[in-house]
């Protein structure tokens, strides 16, 4: 643990031949721990948890929903904004239809980047959310099997409490015209394209 906790305070990020490479010290950061106390162990586990998990989980599989139909949210514009007087001008006047589809990325791109969201954006059906364990004999330490288990039932009761905010009309950002209820940091999930569960490690590319 000690040898990967140093390795990460002098790594250098983006690679051997990046023009911008950062050194990350501790120098540079004074804030981090320094991993000598169980506390200290404690919060970064729980940091690195947290991260890969659910703060990945709540960005990335509410993707397809946002992104999945291009013209509800263009990856990228290929015109500037037409100034008035030019011929794109008059064209957005009187076709503007055909002159946002004109910003759009050609066919074959835009077929690649939905298709992206989509397989980004999906659980398997073998995936294992937060709280689960592939293995029920992965310990036989009765302290571990009762703390994840308590934690598995925190996890539940987070999802109820989720569910119960849905259901509250007095919780305008919840209950707005669309009726879209929130789902995204729901613990569990069915596969496929959901817009919830957290899996046990949501940054599995």
């Amino acid at each position: 643990m000690m040898k990967w906790f140093k390795m990460t305070q002098n790594s250098s990020l983006g690679g051997r031949n990046s023009e911008r490479k950062v050194i990350v010290t501790r120098k540079m950061n004074p804030w981090w721990p320094k991993m000598q106390t169980c506390e200290e162990l404690i919060e970064t586990c729980t940091m690195i948890v947290c991260l890969s998990s659910a703060c990945h989980a709540a960005i990335n599989y509410g993707q397809y929903s946002i992104g999945g139909y291009v013209p509800n949210r263009p990856s990228i514009s290929l015109r500037f904004m037409p100034e008035e007087g030019t011929p794109e001008y008059e064209e957005l006047k009187t076709n503007p239809d055909k002159a946002f589809l004109k910003t759009f990325t050609p066919q074959l791109q835009t077929l690649l980047g939905m298709a992206s969201i989509e397989i980004l954006s999906r659980h398997p059906v073998d995936e294992l959310y937060l709280g689960q364990r592939d293995n029920p004999e992965w310990t036989t330490d009765a302290n571990m099997l009762q703390t994840s288990e308590d934690f598995r039932k925190k996890l539940e009761g987070i999802e109820k409490r989720i569910i119960k905010m849905n259901k509250d009309n007095k919780l305008k950002n919840r209950v707005g015209p669309s009726k879209i209820p929130y789902t995204l940091l729901y613990p569990s999930s069915e596969p496929g394209l959901t817009g919830k569960g957290i899996p046990n490690n949501s940054v599995n590319i």
